[in-house]
């Protein structure tokens, strides 16, 4: 009996085993053929698209060499440079960026020369043998000639992103703990600049929230772009800024009321990328007040090198060396009222009696005079009189017209309620 049930049992095992090895051989044979038509799918793809040569322009490199070392005949980078030039000079192609070769997958060909002049447009020269369509469909394909170029939007495929976060140490900081891409923080910053200066204001606990785009390019995040609305909660105070495009001649950002936020003067005269740090944790600027008298200046710490820009528009009227220990020091009129000097520079950039711009640089961050270190001193004055910048309260921006403000009120409302909702939770923390 229990020689039958012994044999009954190896029986049973044999089968189970036959059976697994069956079923993985077959499932083996199975992903081995699915596999197969992968490839075979994926060489098909392959062979249909058009091959695409992407060239990398270093330091030294030039339109005709970049075209030599790829093989493109000098007669046909000359027919493509002279087809671009009243559009975009190649001369101008900057380090660091990418031309595309696009050849015909039939032909292999040349058929287009893609270069992205900017983040935002393109710079697409095409061989209109295959781009003519009013020939292809005559069917005088083979008689066209020449190249056209244009000047495209790149096709980015934009999402909306909503992104907040808390200042414990520096606003760098605080984006990457929240993932936020650093360009889209120096953004925020630039929508504040002139309500918040971002070496001097923040205070740890400070917390804010952005809508921005983000963009992307076959699947792949390329940059953060346009920012819709954004709210800086600064030691208690809210700040909004809110994107709105009234008319060609008026775009930018303006608070809840449609008033715009750009005022006669920067609250800061170095950009935010420039004094700020995601490595370093503390403040980078000493604020100098009530020394020698009627002194008010605001030291803001920077490397030799960082460039300075003039806070408002006006008029050089004074650039060289000072005799009073300032080293080489820009001093700018803005009006009847105000100028404003920027001492112990490395190198001045502009000349006196230059008109300048707000946001324009006119030298760079020093030690120069007497200096115990490389720092830019900044000083407003006011009638002859130095005083303290930080506190000087200026006039809100031009506002919306009347006949726009609806359209403008509508345009931000989803915006304003989801960050009023961030605020009142803020103050009720």
């Amino acid at each position: 009996m229990n020689k039958k049930i012994s044999i009954l049992l190896i029986a049973v095992i044999i089968a189970i085993f036959s059976g697994l090895a069956y079923n993985y051989f077959f499932s083996q044979k199975e992903i081995s053929a699915s596999e197969e038509v992968f490839d075979i799918k994926k060489s098909q793809e392959e062979t249909t698209k058009d091959r695409v040569e992407k060239i990398l322009i270093n330091n030294g490199d030039t339109f005709g060499n970049l075209m030599a070392t790829s093989g493109v005949e000098y007669a046909l980078a000359m027919e493509i440079y002279d087809a671009a030039q009243d559009v975009y000079d190649l001369v101008k192609i900057r380090v660091g960026r990418v031309i595309e070769l696009v050849y015909n997958k039939d032909t292999d060909e040349l058929k287009e020369l893609r270069y992205k002049i900017d983040t935002e447009d393109e710079l697409r020269i095409r061989n209109l043998k295959y781009f003519d369509n009013t020939k292809v469909a005559s069917g005088t394909l083979e008689k066209v000639k020449g190249w056209e170029a244009k000047l495209e939007a790149i096709p980015y495929e934009v999402k909306t992103r909503i992104a907040e976060g808390v200042v414990e140490s520096s606003m760098y900081q605080a984006a990457m703990d929240n993932d936020i891409d650093i360009r889209a923080i120096i953004e925020l910053a630039n929508a504040f600049q002139w309500s918040i200066d971002f070496a001097m204001d923040p205070r740890v606990g400070d917390k804010f929230k952005l809508i921005y785009e983000e963009r992307f390019l076959d699947g792949k995040y390329i940059m953060p772009g346009q920012i819709f609305a954004a709210v800086y909660v600064n030691d208690g105070k809210e700040h909004y800024v809110y994107y709105f495009e009234e008319s060609e001649d008026n775009k930018g950002f303006f608070d809840e009321d449609g008033n715009s936020v750009q005022k006669m003067f920067l609250k800061a005269p170095v950009e935010f990328k420039y004094i700020s740090s995601g490595y370093t944790a503390g403040t980078r600027v000493i604020m100098e007040l009530g020394i020698a008298g009627s002194h008010r200046a605001i030291d803001y710490a920077a490397p030799i090198g960082t460039p300075i820009r003039t806070v408002g528009n006006g008029t050089v009227t004074f650039t060289g060396w000072s005799s009073i220990g300032y080293g080489y020091l820009t001093s700018i009129r803005h009006n009847g009222t105000y100028s404003t000097n920027y001492a112990h520079q490395s190198k001045i950039a502009v000349k006196r009696g230059q008109k300048v711009s707000q946001g324009d640089i006119i030298g760079y961050v020093g030690s120069t005079g007497y200096s115990t270190g490389p720092h830019l001193h900044y000083e407003m004055v006011k009638n002859g009189a130095k005083i303290d910048p930080l506190k000087e309260v200026l006039p809100p921006g031009k506002p919306i017209k009347d006949e726009n403000k609806e359209r403008f009120f509508e345009s931000i409302k989803s915006l304003m309620e989801e960050l009023k909702i961030f605020t009142a939770q803020v103050f009720k923390e």
